[in-house]
């Protein structure tokens, strides 16, 4: 497989030093990856228009005109799935991150063990992502990504999957939780929940990040917020 990696950065030298920094590491790890360079966020979002398959975005956050916080909000749009790595000189933007789910903020100057380390765990949640689920739906089979699933939930004899759009089956919740994996909470007899979508837990209630609210069952606050935290 060949990963879509792409650096944004008005600052050519900047560019430069991280776009090498990021060929020498898929060297080391011999991984194909596409790099494709970019010195500002409209001449990004003009190649973005027509390829959208990029799996690795490193931002400078400090550009003209299109910054790389306003770059993310575009993006997340309709990606939920790119890997979003925000560089910057200065610590002020880093509650923005939360917003449009950024994996890590690199400080500059960069170091290569850092970037090395960031770009590791960007790796580890794409392979992560390329996990998908397979329904037979009216004769025909459709697949979902997991990392798209914020909850399912039971419905008599019959699961409901809310992830882009709602998918509903006869079956068992057991048996989905055998094939998701540790993203997945199981809230009681109704609901597995992805914890990468929980924004709030409060004692009777599970808040997410698209507005969803799912009752808490009595007795699961202590354990959801462990397994949050250590998620997170």
């Amino acid at each position: 497989m060949t990963y879509q990696i792409a650096v944004c950065d008005d600052q050519q030298e900047s560019l430069e030093y991280i776009s090498a920094l990021v060929q020498s590491w898929a060297e080391q790890l011999g991984i194909s990856v596409r790099l494709s360079c970019f010195q500002s966020g409209e001449s990004f979002l003009f190649t973005y228009a027509e390829q959208k398959n990029f799996d690795i975005l490193l931002l400078d956050i400090e550009m003209n005109a299109i910054n790389g916080v306003e770059l993310a909000k575009t993006i997340r749009k309709e990606n939920d799935g790119a890997q979003i790595i925000f560089i910057t000189g200065f610590p002020d933007y880093i509650a923005e991150g939360y917003e449009v789910a950024a994996l890590h903020y690199l400080m500059k100057p960069v170091s290569s063990e850092k970037l090395q380390q960031v770009l590791n765990r960007a790796l580890g949640k794409i392979k992560k992502n390329e996990k998908s689920l397979f329904l037979s739906l009216s004769g025909e089979t459709v697949r979902i990504p997991v990392y798209e699933i914020k909850y399912l939930e039971v419905q008599q004899n019959y699961v409901t999957i809310h992830a882009r759009r709602d998918y509903t089956v006869k079956k068992t919740l057991g048996e989905f939780e055998q094939e998701l994996d540790e993203r997945f909470y199981r809230m009681g007899r109704s609901y597995l929940v992805n914890l990468s979508y929980i924004d709030k837990i409060t004692k009777t209630n599970v808040f997410l990040s698209d507005g969803s609210i799912l009752p808490l069952p009595r007795g699961h606050y202590e354990s959801l917020n462990r397994a949050f935290i250590t998620h997170t």
